[in-house]
């Protein structure tokens, strides 16, 4: 492969990656896949005439890559692995640690009114203002250890942060993505979001790595410490730095030019047939998603006695393999369909909670297992639950489609991860099960590799218009794998020999 070749390869792995939505584990954080961060304009959504200079908006888009980067300083510094952090060291059980790790889904509800904000007040105005004191908003973290405040007051805290954090940034992403439509040409869509991701994921993972050695340095047996507040404080000056950097974008979108959202609008996705077997789909996906995802992380710390530089390097491990794998995955959707690919994946995925039984405090290699299986299949789980419903939804009511779809998604996950932490709560933390030591959060692993496996099945009755999705597993093992190519038989030789 030639240099040209390699670099056009690596860069339209960070172009796939840059428009997929992620939902890998909430409770971890995953180098490149903070918002606003992901969640690119399609690529084959309208580019709008823009009359601004071309030196103007290299100054933009540069900026935007440097406002990315830092983005993903401010994720190391409060993002979920940080969050399980502060849970952990203020005592929260496993029912609010999945409360806490679901808001972020259960903010998804604003999507609607995010995008009236964004059309009343403009892309540029809204995006600026939600996602400045989405990252302000962890003040009150970087000054908690001073404040004279009974332990539950301090756990109201965190959740009351991370909950409008949460639903800022679900504000401020959605203007953001509208934001970049109209600014990013579509010629140079792919381009730039795939340079863009490239240089934020390696920012993240450096950023995790040194944030995993402050806490692995100054976090203390009991108690908050000073890494934590300082990571909140870190977190607040990112949030000035990354304002600042936005401020110096320029919007091409003259004041009053955002289409006006109807409210009739919002309930079309509902009396779409099609629409709503996608909405089934996402509702048992997340849900079964949602019963374990947000406790991987505090499994890491508190029963495999993983250190946070650890967690950063397989968190980085698994960026790794899904940049990969995501032209892979992007060419085999070109070529069978999204849906085909959505199936496969979905089943895979299933068996990756049940991984989580193998690996214990003395033997974390059965983790490899997990970074080529959970960066491989969610990569293409990504792609082709982003393509889909584009392809589902007409391209006018496009908006309330997606927000219809992320918002079922984010109620099924937030009510599973709820009630995973009940379930938790209520087992002991070690027992002994079939001569095996097992803990609480085993058992939600099991749970959820099992409803995967059912939600996955869903998958086999998703449309796909101008496609022929597969109804079965058969089917899709035959569409996926390669055909045998037929041998023909060589004519006999053998000469008839008369009566």
């Amino acid at each position: 492969m030639s240099t040209a070749a390699f670099r056009r390869y690596v860069l339209s792995s960070f172009a796939s990656l840059a428009s997929a939505v992620p939902l890998f584990r909430p409770g971890s954080s995953l180098p490149g896949s903070a918002a606003p961060l992901l969640g690119a304009p399609p690529a084959d959504s309208p580019d709008v005439p823009s009359h601004t200079p071309a030196k103007r908006l290299r100054a933009t888009l540069g900026a935007s890559v440097v406002e990315g980067m830092f983005t993903e300083v401010f994720t190391a510094c409060a993002g979920a692995t940080v969050l399980t952090a502060w849970a952990i060291a203020l005592g929260l059980g496993p029912l609010l640690v999945g409360v806490m790790t679901a808001l972020p889904f259960l903010a998804q509800f604003v999507q609607f009114p995010a995008a009236w904000l964004t059309s009343a007040f403009g892309h540029r105005r809204v995006a600026l203002t939600a996602v400045c004191l989405s990252r302000l908003v962890m003040f009150p973290l970087a000054v908690l250890p001073w404040l004279d405040l009974e332990l539950a007051a301090r756990q109201h805290v965190l959740l009351v942060v991370a909950g409008a954090s949460a639903v800022l940034g679900v504000v401020g992403n959605n203007a953001w993505v509208a934001w970049m439509g109209e600014l990013v040409p579509r010629a140079v869509r792919g381009r730039f979001f795939g340079r863009r991701t490239a240089l934020t994921t390696l920012a993240g993972t450096l950023a995790s790595l040194g944030a995993g050695l402050l806490m692995d340095r100054l976090r203390p047996a009991e108690g908050l410490g000073v890494a934590l507040p300082l990571l909140a404080l870190g977190a607040c000056v990112m949030g000035v730095v990354t304002t600042l950097l936005m401020a110096s974008q320029h919007d091409p979108a003259p004041p009053g030019t955002a289409p006006r959202l109807e409210l009739r609008g919002a309930l079309v996705p509902l009396k779409d047939p099609l629409a709503r077997r996608v909405l089934t789909y996402q509702v048992a996906w997340n849900a079964a998603v949602g019963v374990s995802a947000p406790f991987f992380a505090l499994h890491s710390l508190q029963n495999l006695k993983m250190t946070f530089v650890i967690m950063a390097l397989h968190a980085a491990a698994v960026a790794g393999v899904r940049i990969l794998t995501a032209p892979l995955w992007g060419k085999m959707i070109d070529k069978v369909g999204a849906q085909p690919v959505l199936l496969a994946c979905s089943l895979g995925i299933g068996v990756i909670p049940a991984l989580w039984l193998l690996p214990s405090a003395g033997t974390l290699w059965p983790l490899l297992f997990d970074v080529l299986l959970a960066g491989s299949l969610w990569s293409g789980h990504g792609l082709a639950i982003f393509a889909l419903p584009l392809s589902v939804a007409p391209r006018k009511g496009r908006p309330f489609y997606l927000a219809a779809f992320a918002t079922a998604g984010g109620l099924a996950y937030s009510i599973a991860a709820a009630l995973g932490g009940a379930i938790a709560s209520a087992l002991p933390e070690q027992f002994i099960l079939g001569g095996m030591p097992w803990v609480n959060l085993h058992v939600l692993f099991v749970l959820s590799s099992v409803a995967r496996l059912g939600a996955g099945m869903l998958a086999t009755r998703l449309p796909e218009p101008g496609a022929h999705p597969v109804t079965s597993v058969s089917a899709l093992l035959a569409r996926l794998l390669p055909r045998p190519a037929r041998v023909l038989a060589p004519p006999s030789t053998e000469s008839h020999r008369p009566g």
